[in-house]
């Protein structure tokens, strides 16, 4: 197991995804978050396939064996279609920034189904470092977000839950994406995932009657234009980066470098939408960095 390269992948991840929460935050405030998780997935098999094409010399991941497609379909219904889900409207009800910092509950949930379910060990400096981690997102996301009257955000507790639902998802899709991938290629591997996210949110349109939405949102050029970006950083790059980094280190420390992302969006989020960053968002940002420095040990 090359640890470094986990890490190297991990962070990478991170930096990706630190796009993606910002331009999903901004096309699903366009045009809806159940619009954005399927278009970005249809873009995203289009740039997978494109790669698989030109890198592996194969568009269709039909190397993969059977259980290696049922595991990862398993991991796509899990992480693209039901953890998405969450992770999208609650960019929209409370803001990427915030979201993200639930998303690092994700790392010691990982953890322990890591342990559980693929006999994954850490030692006493991973846990040091993920307790100090999530003890960040905590000071950080316990402060409230009053609205411009001053009154409690409408919909923080839907945006709270929604995060966390989240965060628990993509801990049961990073295992579930470990054991069914093995040595297989991350890409081809996301791809597979990919293919099955699109089939579960395409079942959920046809019930929901989301489809006349979905054609109207392909007419939006500007939110069309972040879909892509976002798509392109997303699950093309960033969650082919992330199996890359599970494939290579222990799931529960990938998971915590890539949970980074509300530290690198920090300046993003002031810059672009003019959110505040309060001393405690900034102090719980650092102590996140310094637990994931440990993890670097």
């Amino acid at each position: 197991m090359n640890a470094h390269l986990g890490q190297f992948a991990a962070l990478l991840t991170a930096c990706c995804w630190t796009v993606t929460a910002l331009a999903f935050e901004s096309a699903g405030k366009r045009i809806g978050s159940l619009s954005v998780n399927l278009i970005r997935l249809v873009l995203a098999l289009v740039f997978l396939t494109g790669y698989n094409a030109l890198f592996r010399g194969r568009a269709l991941p039909l190397d993969a064996s059977a259980g290696t497609w049922w595991w990862l379909c398993l991991s796509g219904l899990v992480g693209f279609t039901l953890g998405d889900l969450c992770l999208f409207r609650a960019y929209v009800l409370i803001g990427a920034r915030i979201t993200t910092l639930f998303m690092l509950l994700a790392p010691p949930v990982t953890a322990v189904i890591g342990w559980i379910f693929l006999g994954e060990t850490l030692t006493g400096l991973n846990w040091l470092g993920m307790s100090i981690t999530v003890g960040g997102v905590a000071l950080a996301a316990s402060e409230r977000r009053p609205t411009e009257n001053g009154a409690r955000h409408p919909h923080l507790a839907s945006g709270v839950a929604l995060g966390v639902g989240a965060a628990v998802c993509q801990a049961v899709g990073l295992i579930l994406s470990k054991h069914g991938m093995g040595d297989y290629s991350p890409f081809a591997a996301t791809q597979i995932r990919a293919f099955a996210g699109m089939i579960g949110f395409a079942v959920i349109f046809f019930f929901v009657g989301w489809w006349p939405k979905v054609w109207e949102s392909l007419h939006h050029g500007p939110a069309m234009a972040r879909v892509t970006l976002g798509a392109f950083f997303g699950p093309f790059l960033g969650v082919s980066f992330s199996l890359m980094a599970v494939q290579n280190t222990k799931a529960g420390i990938a998971a915590t470098i890539m949970s980074t992302v509300p530290i690198l969006i920090l300046a993003p989020a002031a810059l672009v939408f003019k959110e505040k960053i309060t001393p405690r968002a900034i102090t719980g940002a650092a102590l996140a960095v310094v637990g994931v420095a440990l993890l670097f040990g």
